[in-house]
């Protein structure tokens, strides 16, 4: 699978990628932050033998998930709803070292909750998962990247075509897309210098590359939770769920009543 992708939008996005993190230390440093959330990942989920994290744990991970940690409270303090989470958990990731049916997993995943405009979190739930525990295999598939139902995503901004704003792009949101997504970037990227951190560089470039969506195009309330002119790197962490818990403990995670939940940072992604 090829896709049409514009090298300017793409050398565009990349240069600035580069200065934000040049501000803020390189992006070695975020790189790593990545690593770390990865780790916690990785420590918490198995694919080999399908556990579930305990809740404290299943928290602090959801903090990490920007388009979840909002939305999912009541699956974790209704008990009969928190039954239909653990036990969609376990089909995720049963078997998900294959992932010649990975679509199939994810919409099974779905499956478990309602179809309606106020659970679609579900599927970012069910892709960071998957990404954030082996990144090798699953690439960063929210509907930030790519969603065929809003025609918007990473996938569009960077999509090449002389009059985008009237283009339906017909690609899927499957993992076909999603993987050959991340190849074409690792490609543009290890032939503009990048040799280290592919992964971690790739997922950044396209936090950049939203990031631009949002400033330029998005809504008063992507707006409200997303821009901070200061600092350049801001949309990019909050979309990449590095702004999960500041360092008091405090975190973007919420409960049913709106309250954060408070995480001790020294024994979780300190």
């Amino acid at each position: 699978m090829v896709l049409d992708l514009s090298g300017e939008n793409l050398k565009f996005a990349f240069e600035r990628l580069l200065g934000a993190c040049d501000e803020q230390g390189g992006i070695e440093r975020f790189s790593y932050a990545l690593q770390v959330r990865r780790d916690a990942f990785k420590s918490s989920f198995n694919f080999k033998s399908p556990t579930i994290p305990g809740t404290a744990t299943f928290q602090a991970l959801c903090a990490y998930m920007p388009t979840v940690r909002r939305r999912i409270a009541p699956y974790i303090e209704h008990s009969e709803k928190n039954k239909i989470l653990k036990q969609a958990l376990l089909i995720l990731q049963d078997g998900a070292e294959n992932v010649v049916d990975a679509d199939e997993r994810i919409n099974k995943f779905c499956s478990a909750f309602p179809k309606d405009k106020e659970h679609r979190w579900v599927w970012d739930l069910a892709c960071e998962i998957l990404h954030g525990t082996d990144p090798e295999r699953y690439p960063l598939m929210c509907r930030w990247i790519w969603d065929t139902s809003t025609n918007t995503g990473v996938l569009r901004e960077i999509w090449f075509s002389e009059n985008l704003d009237h283009v339906i792009i017909d690609v899927s949101n499957n993992f076909e897309t999603f993987i050959a997504l991340r190849q074409e970037l690792s490609k543009y990227l290890s032939e503009n210098g990048v040799y280290r951190d592919m992964l971690q560089v790739v997922d950044l470039l396209q936090a950049q590359i939203y990031a631009g969506y949002i400033c330029e195009h998005g809504s008063t309330y992507i707006r409200a939770d997303f821009t901070n002119p200061e600092d350049p790197m801001m949309h990019i962490r909050r979309l990449l769920g590095l702004d999960g818990v500041s360092s008091k403990g405090r975190s973007r995670l919420k409960t049913i009543e709106g309250q954060s939940v408070q995480f001790d940072t020294n024994n979780f992604l300190s």
